[in-house]
């Protein structure tokens, strides 16, 4: 019995840091500080942080926010999520210079909900994942190339 209880606390430390061009893609607290990231909201359970006015493949500005696991964040961070407040179609130019540059482009859903357009280019340690089918905002997410979010 004492063994279960004490898992529940064991310490979590955050993702090694990564960047992607000036946006932290995962990491601490403090690399998301660093990268800019602030005017952050605490719950029980994670924080959230954010940063306007952030361009990406030379377009923008857009809202950026990273999601930080556990009390105070101390979990860390495993992707950024940019938005747009009023134009839901600025990431196709977003989704233009990526193509134009060699990443290449895949689909996942069923055309109801959760469609994502996924970037990924050979040698990068990201992939970028944008939503095609939203409700309110539609973001586009960058995350670790690695991880198990959204593959086609």
């Amino acid at each position: 019995m004492f063994a279960a209880a004490t898992s529940c606390g064991e310490y979590e430390p955050p993702p090694p840091h990564l960047a992607f061009g000036d946006l932290p893609v995962s990491g601490s607290l403090s690399d998301a500080r660093y990268a800019g990231f602030g005017g952050c909201i605490e719950d029980t359970t994670s924080l959230r942080c954010f940063r306007r006015g952030v361009t990406f493949e030379g377009k923008g500005p857009f809202n950026a926010a990273v999601d930080l696991g556990g009390s105070a964040g101390s979990k860390g961070f495993a992707q950024v999520t940019l938005w747009h407040d009023r134009d839901q179609d600025a990431f196709l130019a977003v989704s233009e210079s990526l193509k134009k540059t060699g990443w290449k482009e895949c689909f996942t859903g069923n055309d109801r909900k959760g469609d994502q357009a996924v970037y990924s280019r050979q040698g990068e340690r990201v992939k970028i994942l944008m939503d095609l089918s939203y409700f309110g905002k539609r973001r586009l997410r960058i995350a670790p190339a690695s991880s198990a979010e959204a593959r086609c």
